[in-house]
């Protein structure tokens, strides 16, 4: 028998009774990671610690927690033991490995990249029986460039406004995308401002040991010179005006698409993701190995039919999953 995996505000393993990353409050999830959208007021979670650190500036306490270390495995319930292991998507992120003495072993990936970044741990690859994967990134389309090539392309961008007396502002998300674009600049020697969401989860960061290159608060009054790292809900106009000779540009994995500044209304785009792109996804899953493949979020049917056709069975979850005729 497989494991049942069902779609109720988020997934539900009616086998052992938990949740993986439910979006609303439940009695017991999984949380892979402090991105809002993976959060919700649950009594009782499984985490890592690093994670807990970051739902507490977003969350009030008053959770029953449990915290595990990457590689740690426990015993969930008689039948299942649990193991989170690094996912790579933000310091702390992690996927769960459940291991049932009936139902063999299922990995849940959360939000996952197989690239190395600056400010997250190296995902591992553990195999699994039955895998369920984000495929935020899953039609071929979407090839990132290497990274360091896109951190030298936001290091001339920042340059040249620099030196037409212009601040650059860079967008993008104060949780895990600030902390990865600020250590990716450090080479450049860029002297940069963080806003202050950016600025309080930098700190976190730092209370869990990684090392930050060295930055300043966010001060419009002294913004002459400096990069400024902001998250784009808080480019508020009061914000802009406050720095009338900007620059700006998005950093995200959708700038591949020619449209991404257009539709960001930015100067620039820049494709850096915490996700895995297109390639990654297909090595994940030939190093993970499983019989079979659960897709959620972004292109799911498009990346299920793609592995169908490379021989594995693959479905998205919630999905009518029209299947191929041959001709």
């Amino acid at each position: 028998m497989s494991w049942i995996v069902e779609q109720r505000h988020g997934l539900y393993l009616p086998q052992i009774g938990w949740w993986l990353d439910a979006s609303k409050a439940v009695d017991r999830s999984f949380v892979s990671h402090a991105h809002f959208d993976h959060l919700g007021r649950h009594r009782e979670i499984i985490c890592t610690a690093a994670t807990s650190r970051f739902i507490r500036t977003r969350q009030p306490s008053g959770r029953n927690e449990h915290l595990l270390a990457f590689g740690q495995t426990e015993q969930l319930t008689p039948d299942c033991t649990v193991t989170l292991y690094p996912a790579g998507h933000i310091l702390g992120s992690a996927q769960i490995l459940l291991d049932h003495r009936e139902h063999g072993r299922l990995l849940y990936t959360g939000d996952f990249k197989l690239r190395p970044g600056h400010a997250a741990e190296v995902c591992a690859t553990p195999r699994a029986d039955v895998l369920i994967m984000e495929t935020t990134f899953g039609r071929p389309h979407y090839t990132l460039p290497p990274s360091e090539e896109v951190f030298a392309a936001i290091a001339d961008f920042c340059r040249e406004a620099l030196a037409d007396d212009i601040t650059p502002l860079l967008f993008c998300y104060s949780l895990g995308k600030s902390q990865e674009v600020l250590r990716g600049l450090a080479p450049h020697n860029l002297p940069v401002m963080l806003h202050a969401k950016a600025l309080e989860l930098t700190r976190a960061y730092e209370e869990l040991g990684m090392t930050m290159p060295a930055h300043k608060p966010l001060d419009p009054a002294d913004v002459s010179g400096h990069v400024v790292i902001c998250p784009p809900q808080a480019a508020t106009p009061k914000l802009l005006a406050q720095i009338p000779r900007h620059r700006t540009a998005v950093i995200t994995g959708w700038a591949i698409d020619s449209s991404a500044r257009y539709r960001y209304r930015c100067d620039a785009a820049f494709a850096l993701s915490d996700h895995a792109d297109y390639p990654d996804l297909l090595r994940f899953v030939e190093i993970v190995n499983p019989k079979l493949v659960y897709t959620v979020h972004g292109f799911v049917e498009d990346f299920a039919r793609d592995l169908r056709q490379r021989g594995r069975e693959a479905w998205a979850i919630g999905r009518g999953n029209q299947l191929e005729m041959p001709l």
